[in-house]
């Protein structure tokens, strides 16, 4: 059975009739002119080196290399052998405020799009390595459990938005206990929670559960988003405008760093202040959390196919090969000029 490691790649053979048509148009716009400028009958004392049958060929062979070299880019794979795999990685649950006040603006485009983006950017980093999604508000809920599928795992983080959980205000403490039973309790891997929050908590002690944390070997790496400045809440209406507490006083929201930092350093993680256009999860990632023991998750029996590759693009080394000693001069005393 024929398989491809990257058959998008054979969309580029659309493009090859339109390439083959503009060169041709060329090859006989050339022609064209030298036969205004010379008579065919004194074409082989004139111009000796012109010869458009071999023009042709060459310009075919070009093609036909080409065609095979986007072929051998695409992967072409067909038998296979069995293997067995071993995966190792550590679980990794990333919790993510959702609420109210990660609309603010002061981190462009809001806080909380900017922790998305800096979350899909952290993906590509991880081999292996399992990945579970927890949102909060006032209250919290697992998302995507831990998994390796990182394409689920990305359609249910584009999935989130500020309301995605009903409970307003914002409990960082019930967020972290939702993650801590998230994880599984024979793994062996490090664990790490991954909070990604501008600090605002309206219930609860986080600080409580660090006993807690460390007693399970969690490490909690903080991310926090938003700026000492602060922003104005949008209200998330149509009208515009901006959220308004009982009093009717514009809700100010500002970076509350205190408690995500005595969290991060009670539990031997890292505290990140996010920028505009860094949230600060690679940083974290590369300095920090590909240092953590990764234990093996699982072993299981692969089919892995076998790359046939080398064949169209010896193919198209041999056109390429043919193309360059096939002159396209015409022939002198029955030898190519």
């Amino acid at each position: 059975m024929l398989k491809w490691g990257h058959g998008e790649m054979l969309f580029a053979l659309l493009l090859l009739a339109p390439v083959a048509a503009l060169l041709l148009a060329l090859l006989k716009r050339r022609r064209r002119a030298i036969h205004r400028l010379v008579a065919a009958e004194a074409l082989p004392t004139l111009a000796p080196a012109w010869n458009p049958a071999r023009a042709r060929s060459r310009l075919a062979l070009r093609l036909a290399a080409l065609v095979f070299l986007i072929v051998a880019l695409a992967r072409p794979q067909w038998g296979f052998h069995w293997e067995e795999v071993r995966r190792k990685g550590l679980d990794l649950m990333i919790v993510l405020d959702t609420s109210r006040s990660m609309l603010a603006a002061d981190i462009k485009p809001s806080r909380l799009q900017q922790a998305k983006w800096g979350v899909r950017d952290l993906l590509r980093n991880l081999r292996g390595d399992r990945v579970g999604l927890v949102p909060f508000a006032g209250s919290s809920i697992v998302q995507c459990p831990l998994t390796v599928d990182y394409a689920a795992f990305t359609m249910t983080l584009d999935d989130l938005y500020a309301g995605i959980i009903p409970r307003g205000g914002t409990a960082i403490a019930q967020a972290l206990q939702t993650a801590m039973n998230a994880f599984p309790a024979e793994s062996a891997a490090d664990r790490v929670i991954l909070l990604i929050t501008d600090g605002e908590d309206h219930e609860g002690d986080p600080l409580a559960l660090l006993p807690e944390l460390k007693a399970k070997n969690i490490r909690v790496y903080t991310i926090g988003i938003g700026t000492l400045e602060g922003e104005m809440v949008p209200a998330g209406d149509q009208q515009g405008g901006y959220f308004k507490d009982r009093q009717g006083q514009i809700v100010q929201t500002t970076l509350h760093e205190d408690v995500l930092q005595k969290l991060a350093l009670g539990t031997g993680g890292t505290y990140v202040r996010s920028a505009p256009g860094d949230t600060g999860l690679e940083r974290v990632f590369h300095e920090s959390i590909t240092k953590l023991k990764r234990s093996e998750q699982d072993t299981r029996t692969a089919k892995i196919y076998e790359e046939r590759f080398v064949w169209p693009l010896a193919i198209a080394l041999v056109l390429l090969a043919w193309e360059v000693l096939l002159s396209d001069r015409r022939s002198l005393n029955g030898r190519a000029a």
